[in-house]
């Protein structure tokens, strides 16, 4: 059967070949529902923006209770800029089919530096049971070997992020307890620079020859230089979802202020339920 690719274009009714639509537009929505979670799950937005997830005052409780200090970082030797965090991320510590002791500490006391930091609440919770309360089937931090995850890292991201993607299955193959039957990005940001800290996802999923177009940590952008695309920029409050088995960058910050974002992962599991983890 012909076809043909258009972008936002339908059939002119006339016959002819069938229309063959991109399916990879980023869309902006009020409030989050399940419909719009679903579209972007199924892949069928490049990715979804909800406005005022976390209202500003809430953004700048946060942010003004987290102490710099307190805050850890990954390998600078390894990623090759500065990216602070508060929490631990799963597959840092998965060797050998089992997750090292290290990291359940670690988990432990970033949930307890977390638990105070909106008005002595727990930002986490407070989007868990937002999440919970737009999806249908509810929602509940992922296991692995019975026990819960950490889930809801704290990031400062200032020299952005190179061309990557970020899958479980490959990361961390048989981990969870659950296997997600697809996997979403959760960003909300609570602090915004005055411009850049972008983030851009490209309709284009790892393939094994990749590995030859990687440097450390990143891969290089010819890769994705013809892809599809759609760029999101930060607006505090807001949250972002998309796939990251696609992949995806963040530009730099430019001017002043940070890009502080509250982030995890989100799998849909075959129960329907959303599996939450970092």
């Amino acid at each position: 059967m012909q076809k043909y690719a258009v972008d936002g274009e339908r059939g002119t009714g006339h016959g002819g070949a069938t229309p063959v639509h991109t399916l990879f537009d980023a869309e902006v929505a009020e409030e989050l529902d399940s419909r719009r979670l679903s579209r972007v799950a199924a892949g069928l937005l490049g990715a979804l923006s909800v406005r005022n997830f976390f209202t500003e005052r809430e953004c700048r409780a946060i942010v003004a209770s987290l102490a710099e200090d307190r805050m850890g970082q990954y390998d600078a030797a390894v990623v090759g800029m500065r990216i602070k965090k508060l929490g631990p991320a799963v597959f840092d510590f998965y060797n050998n089919g089992s997750v090292a002791d290290a990291y359940w500490e670690q988990a432990a006391e970033a949930t307890r530096q977390r638990a105070r930091l909106l008005a002595g609440q727990d930002p986490f919770q407070a989007a868990l049971d937002r999440l919970a309360k737009a999806w249908h089937g509810g929602a509940a931090v992922a296991t692995a070997g019975g026990r819960p995850l950490f889930a809801g890292m704290i990031r400062e991201m200032g020299e952005g992020a190179g061309l990557h993607f970020d899958e479980v299955e490959r990361e961390f193959p048989d981990g969870l307890d659950e296997t997600p039957l697809c996997q979403l990005a959760f960003n909300c940001y609570l602090s915004v620079p005055e411009s850049g800290g972008e983030v851009t996802v490209f309709r284009r999923r790892w393939r094994p020859g990749d590995e030859d177009h990687r440097d450390g940590y990143w891969y290089r952008p010819h890769l994705v230089a013809d892809e599809p695309r759609v760029t999101v920029a930060p607006r505090c409050g807001d949250a972002v979802f998309f796939d990251p088995r696609n992949y995806h960058r963040v530009g730099a910050n430019e001017g002043g202020g940070r890009r502080v974002t509250l982030s995890f992962f989100i799998g849909v599991s075959a129960h329907g339920n959303l599996l939450l983890w970092s």
